[in-house]
C-alpha cells in the first residue's frame, strides 16, 4: 500500500487548473512575484484557526522586500552554470533549475521570515502543498495538516524512493540584521530547515517534468517531515501514516556551515550521535539557611547532580563510546536565604555507540540514585528516549557518492566525521536503508554560524547545488534498485 492509499487528507484544489505558467520559460521574470503573491493567500489552506493574530495573512506586507534579491549582492549574484566535472540533468533540467533559482531564493526567505514552531508547522505545509500542486502534482497532508506527502509517479513498475526535508523552526529569536529575517517574535529557522524545504520543492518541480516526458524510472516520495527539533520526533508520525509504505532507499540533506557551498559531507556508517533527554527533580521539605542540618539542602543536591553525574556516568562506559551528558537547565529556589523544597535539572545525553545507547538508561538511572541517596532528597528521573544515531547504509552512500560527483564534479566529495548532534532521520532508517549527506552552506562573506545559534544563515547559493544533488540521488537510486 503506497502513501496515497492511506487516510491522508487530500489538499484542496486552491488554483486554476493550468500549471503551465509554473514551468513556462517566458513567464521566469515575474516568478519572484508569483511566490509572494501565492503565499500572500497561504490562509486559505490553513489548518490553523483564522481569527489568530500570530499567523494573519496580513504580515506578508512586513517582508515584501525579502522576496526580492538586491543587486550586486553576494547571494544574487550570477548564479553559476553546472559545476565543472559535473553531468548534466536530462531534458535539460539544468535550465529549468536556473529560471527557478530566483523563485526558490524567494521561497527560501519567505520560509525563513515565517517560521513555525515543531508540531506547529500549518502554515509551511499550506505553502509546500500549493508550491507542488502549481507544479501539476498532487500532495497529501499528513493527518494532522503540519506536513506533506507527496510521491511524483515515473514507470509504475519501478521501485519506490524517498527524499525527506524536514520544516519545523526553532524557538530563539532571529538577531540577524536581513530584509527577511524571521517575523514571529522568539521563532527562528536556526537549523536550515528552510534550505532543506526549499531544495525538496525545487527536487519536486524537475522531477514532475521528468515525469511528464515519460523519464522518470520509478517514483520519488517527497517527505516534507514537521517536528524534527522535539521528541516525540515527526518521523515517527510520517512512519506511522504510512510515509515509507514500498519505500526501497531514502536520503536526506543537512546543513552544514562548516563546509563551503559545492562540498557535500559524506560518510559510511553513523553520522550522528544518539540523542535523548534527562529530567531530574529533587524534592524535600525546605527550610531556614541557617539551619540545613534539620531539612534536605536541595541546592546542595542539585549541585552534585550537575556536576558528579556526568563526571561518573561517562566513567561507567566503553572511553570509545563518545558519551556526553550535558544538563542545560538547572533551577532552585526563590530566596536567599530559603531552602526550597523543589529543585530541577534538565538535559541530554548524547552517544556515538548503538550498544551504549541501549544500556544508557539503566546507567543514568543508577548513578542518580548513587548520588543523591547522600544527600536525603526524594529524586523523580524522566529519561526520554529520542533518537538512535543515523547509521548511513553503505550502498546509499555509494548512491549518494555517484550523485555528488555528478551533480558537482568529484571535488565535490568531501569526508565527514560522525556528530554529536542528534537527527530523527535515523528512525526511517530503522525501516529502510538510506543515508543523510552534509550539504555544505559555509558563507563566502564572512565567518561561519554554528547551527541552533540565533544569527544562523546560511549561503544561498546551496539551494541550487542542493536540488542538483537530490535530482542526481533520486535518478541514480530508481536507475540501482531498477
Amino acid at each position: 500500500m503506497t502513501a496515497s492509499d492511506r487516510d491522508l487528507p487530500a489538499v484542496p484544489q486552491i488554483f486554476e487548473p493550468s500549471h503551465q505558467g509554473l514551468r513556462d520559460a517566458t513567464r521566469s521574470d515575474h516568478y519572484r512575484n508569483e511566490v509572494a503573491q501565492r503565499h500572500r493567500r497561504r490562509s486559505r489552506l490553513s489548518a490553523v484557526r483564522p481569527d489568530d493574530p500570530s499567523i494573519s495573512s496580513d504580515r506578508e506586507f512586513d517582508v515584501t522586500s525579502a522576496l526580492t534579491l538586491p543587486e550586486g549582492s553576494l547571494l544574487a549574484s550570477s548564479w553559476p552554470e553546472a559545476p565543472s566535472g559535473s553531468q548534466p540533468l536530462p531534458h535539460d533540467l539544468d535550465h529549468l533549475l536556473a529560471l527557478r533559482v530566483p523563485g526558490l531564493i524567494a521561497t527560501r526567505r519567505h520560509l525563513h521570515s515565517h517560521p513555525e514552531l515543531s508540531g506547529e508547522e500549518f502554515e509551511t505545509a499550506a505553502l509546500i502543498a500549493r508550491e507542488l500542486t502549481l507544479a501539476g502534482l498532487h500532495p497529501r497532508l499528513l493527518p494532522k495538516g503540519n506536513g506533506v506527502i507527496c510521491d511524483i509517479d515515473g514507470r509504475p513498475d519501478g521501485p519506490v524512493v524517498a527524499l525527506r526535508a524536514d520544516i519545523d523552526a526553532l524557538p530563539l529569536t532571529d538577531v540577524k540584521d536581513v530584509s527577511y529575517r524571521s517575523t514571529v517574535d522568539g521563532v527562528c529557522h536556526a537549523c536550515g530547515h528552510d534550505v532543506h524545504t526549499t531544495v525538496l520543492l525545487g527536487v519536486g518541480m524537475l522531477l514532475a517534468q521528468l515525469a511528464d516526458a515519460g523519464q522518470l524510472d520509478g517514483r520519488v516520495r517527497l517527505i516534507f517531515q514537521p517536528a524534527e527539533e522535539i521528541l516525540p520526533c515527526g518521523s515517527l508520525e510520517v512512519i506511522e501514516a504510512g510515509g515509507l509504505a514500498d519505500v526501497v532507499q531514502i536520503f536526506a540533506l543537512h546543513c552544514d556551515p562548516n563546509q563551503p557551498v559545492g562540498k557535500v559531507g559524506l560518510r559510511v556508517g553513523p553520522i550522528t550521535a544518539a540523542a535523548d533527554n534527562v529530567t531530574v527533580r529533587l524534592t524535600g521539605p525546605g527550610g531556614h539557611t541557617a539551619r540545613p542540618h534539620l531539612t534536605v539542602d536541595l541546592v546542595d543536591a542539585l549541585g552534585r547532580l550537575v556536576t558528579e553525574v556526568p563526571a561518573l556516568v561517562v566513567r561507567r562506559v566503553p572511553a570509545n563510546s563518545g558519551l556526553l551528558l550535558v544538563f542545560g537547565h538547572a533551577s532552585a529556589g526563590t530566596r536567599y536565604n530559603v531552602i526550597p523544597s523543589e529543585a530541577s535539572a534538565a538535559g541530554t545525553l548524547r552517544v556515538m555507540d548503538r550498544d551504549t545507547w541501549e544500556r544508557a538508561p539503566k546507567i543514568v538511572a543508577q548513578v542518580v540514585r548513587d548520588v543523591i541517596a547522600p544527600t536525603g532528597a526524594t529524586v523523580d528521573l524522566e529519561y526520554l528516549r529520542g533518537r538512535p544515531p543515523v547509521s548511513n547504509d553503505a550502498r546509499a552512500i555509494d548512491v549518494l557518492t555517484a550523485a555528488t560527483a555528478a551533480a558537482l564534479g568529484p571535488e565535490g566529495i568531501a569526508e565527514t566525521p560522525q556528530s554529536m548532534g542528534g537527527e530523527d532521520f535515523s528512525w526511517y532508517l530503522e525501516h529502510v536503508p538510506g543515508a543523510l549527506a552534509r550539504l555544505g552552506v559555509g558563507r563566502a562573506d564572512g565567518p561561519s554560524v554554528d547551527l541552533h545559534r540565533a544569527s544562523f544563515d546560511v549561503d544561498e547559493r546551496a539551494v541550487p547545488v542542493g536540488v542538483r544533488l537530490m535530482v542526481q540521488t533520486a535518478l541514480r537510486a530508481l536507475a540501482a534498485v531498477r
